[in-house]
């Protein structure tokens, strides 16, 4: 990471440095268009569909690692010829533009091949949760009509008699399945494509000769909603490829306001990213996957977070970048045997999903000297990451999830008035509007829930935001998570925060309990850090020496492991609810 200098911070205003990024013939310049009849602006340089990313990806050639998991490897072309050998297959088993097929399996190499292969024919690709139940994962077939069903042979188990359901589904490719598995309409995805250590043997294949625009249907991917059922955005190309150009401007745009020149990206350097979050979720799919793949890093994968076997594969595969939730962050920071680990590689340990502690970004500087904090706001309805910021604006604003990129445009509204709404004054808190390139076309055969989010090209999130006058957005609360003690306000980020500073928090929520007369008061639910202590009453007074009376739990209950949380990273209150509920039963 290039040394900060000893120039005024910031040596420019983001518009002024968005105007330089964005200016004719530079690397991000944009331009007006509109789609669905509504005038957008977009990066004009960004890769048109998910099948121009594969090939960027492709051009790597047979000389650089692309995906790493456990102790399988694949190069970009062996992956190359696994993709187009599962495309070839999937064209002659009738998949055909507009299709839906599933993937339902947790971080395996053959995820991503499994998405670029229907990708690249122009079906719909629905990822669903590889943790959701049997009955969970009926609901997303059936509601999405897939065709074709492509899962790993632990959720095959698991789906049993929910199959004969999905009376749209004609097949099922089942990988990591014991040798002579065999099952009516399925087959082992092995036995067509070869273990991830094997691809490079394939033999190659053309392209699918399918016509692709920009605006066409990618992707149903599901909200991860903590109410009701989960609803299926729909992800245009442009939706997905978007990402390919916002983060990259989110760096370039460090360097202008540090008063530097961005540095030109060098192909020649490869840039190792560890996932943690799941490719079935958007922040893997499109803030992860493509920009890594137009760009030639190595993608490592784990499919279920373990921090002291994170801490070695950030040593032995010289990782660049991680993140996915502040938890992450916080047991990297807080393991025992972290100090046993090279982590001199790390240059960006980045988040967002949940709300994160200022204090965490003083510790990641301090932990990983090399490495910039990171902070995002994005939902499934934004195709992932829509405000962002990193390094010195993160720094000196750690409350904040950043700003948007230039194609994006975000304001806040009173949440009680109708569309178009009343547009609050910056600094004042409501419901948080965006819109943009990455703003989904709405939600598959959901026509209510569609015109009751989206408007004129704009979703309204139900999200609590405000926006400052450098139009740095900081999020107060979901919405519907607001507490609301005998008509006093708590925002549950506010409290969160507080308890973060204490040494032995590593998660912590807020959430409502019943009471008779105020309504709800707030009930604190905490894990503390390993080998840590900490009481009740230790917290419930650090939250009184830093906030007013009311926003001071009445209780703390101990959690003993990371708190449940969704695909996005969003703690699950309503669960934490539950089980609270359930124990003053008991």
């Amino acid at each position: 990471m290039t040394e900060a200098v000893s120039k005024p911070w910031p040596a420019m205003s983001i518009a002024e440095a968005h105007a330089i990024l964005t200016a004719p013939g530079a690397r991000f310049e944009t331009e007006d268009l509109v789609i669905r009849g509504v005038k957008t602006r977009v990066f004009k340089n960004a890769p048109p569909t998910t099948r121009a990313i594969f090939e960027m990806g492709r051009a790597f050639g047979p000389d650089r690692t692309f995906i790493v998991y456990e102790d399988e490897r694949a190069s970009y072309e062996a992956f190359a010829r696994a993709t187009l050998t599962l495309a070839a297959d999937l064209a002659a088993k009738g998949v055909k533009k507009g299709d839906r097929v599933a993937i339902i399996m947790r971080n395996l190499p053959e995820w991503v091949a499994a998405f670029h292969a229907a990708a690249m024919l122009g079906a719909v690709v629905t990822p669903l949760n590889a943790w959701w139940t049997g009955p969970e994962l009926e609901y997303g077939l059936v509601d999405s009509g897939a065709k074709i069903a492509i899962l790993d042979h632990e959720r095959y188990e698991r789906m049993g008699e929910h199959i004969a359901a999905c009376r749209a589904l004609e097949h099922l490719y089942v990988t990591r399945s014991p040798a002579g598995f065999t099952a009516d309409k399925t087959s082992r995805l092995e036995d067509l494509i070869g273990a991830t250590n094997d691809w490079a043997k394939l033999p190659d294949r053309s392209m699918p000769a399918v016509p692709l625009v920009a605006d066409d249907d990618a992707a149903i991917c599901y909200t991860s909603g903590t109410t009701g059922k989960p609803k299926g955005a729909i992800l245009t190309h442009r939706n997905i490829t978007t990402n390919v150009m916002s983060g990259a401007i989110t760096q370039a745009r460090r360097f202008l306001r540090r008063g530097e020149t961005p540095p030109v990206p060098d192909p020649s350097v490869q840039r190792t990213t560890l996932l943690v979050v799941p490719l079935f979720h958007v922040t893997g799919l499109c803030s992860n996957l493509g920009p890594l793949m137009s760009t030639g890093g190595k993608l490592v994968l784990m499919h279920k977070w373990d921090a002291e076997k994170a801490l070695g594969l950030i040593e032995r595969e010289r990782v660049n970048q991680t993140g996915g939730v502040p938890t992450i962050a916080w047991q990297l920071i807080e393991h025992p045997d972290r100090a046993k680990y090279d982590l001199s590689s790390l240059e960006g340990v980045s988040y967002g999903g949940a709300p994160s502690a200022p204090e965490l970004v003083r510790l990641i500087r301090e932990v990983f000297p090399n490495a910039a904090p990171g902070n995002a706001w994005g939902m499934t309805e934004t195709s992932a990451t829509f405000t962002g910021h990193a390094g010195e604006d993160y720094e000196n604003r750690p409350w904040s999830c950043g700003v948007p990129n230039p194609t994006g445009e975000v304001m806040v509204i009173d949440p009680a008035s109708p569309w178009p709404g009343r547009v609050l004054a910056p600094g004042e808190v409501g419901e948080l509007c965006a819109r943009g390139p990455q703003v989904v076309r709405g939600y598959w055969n959901k026509p209510e829930a569609t015109a009751a989010a989206f408007h004129d090209g704009w979703v309204r999130t139900g999200d609590l935001a405000s926006i400052d006058a450098d139009g740095f957005v900081t999020i107060s609360d979901r919405a519907k998570d607001m507490l609301i003690r005998g008509g006093e306000n708590i925002y549950c980020v506010e409290v969160e925060n507080v308890l973060y500073e204490h040494p032995s928090v590593m998660d912590a929520a807020l959430i409502g309990r019943p009471h008779r007369t105020l309504g709800e008061e707030p009930v604190a639910v905490v894990a503390l850090s390993p080998g840590t202590a900490a009481t009740e009453q230790e917290l419930r007074d650090l939250v009184k020496s830093k906030l007013a009376a009311f926003k001071v739990p009445v209780a703390v209950h101990f959690w003993p492991e990371m708190l449940p949380r969704n695909a996005n990273g969003k703690i699950l209150k309503t669960d934490l609810k539950k089980a609270l509920l359930a124990e003053a039963v008991a």
